[in-house]
């Protein structure tokens, strides 16, 4: 299961997690927050996994609407299956009228999904084929990225405040800041609430997403570790293979059980987005 990179000489096991926990970068981060710094790897992967999404969508309504198409293929009715689901959770949910809330519930739902399922590839084969290609790092999940997680919930973020003042003004939009939840004798620390509760959701759905991807990752290269150290040499001995199949049965029924998380954080995540959206778009001022 696990790809080394060198035979003779193995890295440790603080080795091998920190470098599979680097990224492919363009320069190291001076402190905390350095917006210079670009994640190469995280990029790379999430525009190709949109190019995967939205070609995959693109085909399949090409054949929807090709004349002559009357038995839809079973690829086009998953398609259609996912597009349902998504367009009843919204109608479920979201109230008001946009034609922006149903697109972008499939698009996270999508996007997410297929960010979390490169958890599933073998920890080691694309940073093996990296490595090979003369590259230090590769990550592979942009998930695991705390500034992806981070750019998708800004963007959420954006359009809770688009949403709040396109419906009540910005007037109203203050207005529901300064008076609620208290009335007007507790204006300043009803504003201190309302800003809090809007800055939490970002950077809930941000960690939230980090989190869990961020775990499951770790649990993979603890799981790799049973035969690091042993190497090649883990297959001329007994207690060498008892730990490969160890390996591949920890490693099989760990990816099946990620199967449910990775899918159910692209829920939650389309979820909150919808619901967070259906809060703003309400007319009403609680």
């Amino acid at each position: 299961m696990i790809l080394e990179y060198a035979a003779a000489e193995a890295p440790s096991a603080n080795e091998y997690i920190v470098h599979h926990l680097g990224f492919l970068s363009n320069k190291e981060a001076e402190g905390i927050v350095d917006f210079s710094v670009i994640h190469w790897d995280s990029v790379f992967f999430a525009v190709l996994l949109a190019m995967v999404f939205g070609g995959a969508f693109y085909i399949a309504a090409r054949q929807a609407t090709r004349a002559g198409a009357a038995v839809p293929t079973k690829f086009q009715n998953f398609v259609e299956l996912i597009v349902e689901f998504v367009d009843t959770q919204v109608k479920d949910t979201f109230q008001g009228s946009s034609r922006l809330i149903a697109p972008l519930a499939l698009t996270i739902f999508c996007w997410v999904f297929l960010f979390n399922f490169m958890d599933l590839i073998p920890v080691d084969l694309l940073p093996a084929l990296a490595h090979g290609a003369g590259s230090a790092h590769l990550k592979v999940v942009p998930s695991t990225d705390i500034n992806v997680t981070f750019g998708l919930s800004l963007t959420v973020f954006a359009l809770i405040i688009f949403f709040n003042i396109k419906m009540k003004g910005a007037g109203g939009y203050l207005k529901s800041l300064l008076l609620h939840p208290f009335g007007p004798w507790l204006m300043p620390f009803n504003l201190l609430l309302g800003i809090v509760e809007t800055i939490a959701k970002p950077i809930s759905l941000a960690l939230r997403l980090f989190g869990n991807l961020y775990a499951g990752e770790m649990i993979f290269l603890l799981i790799a570790l049973l035969t690091l150290s042993a190497g090649f040499g883990a297959l001329v001995s007994i207690g060498g293979w008892i730990g490969i199949f160890f390996q591949i049965f920890l490693g099989i029924v760990w990816a099946l059980f990620h199967i449910l998380v990775i899918t159910l954080q692209a829920f939650i995540f389309m979820m909150l987005t919808i619901v967070y959206l259906a809060q703003a778009s309400e007319h009403e001022e609680h």
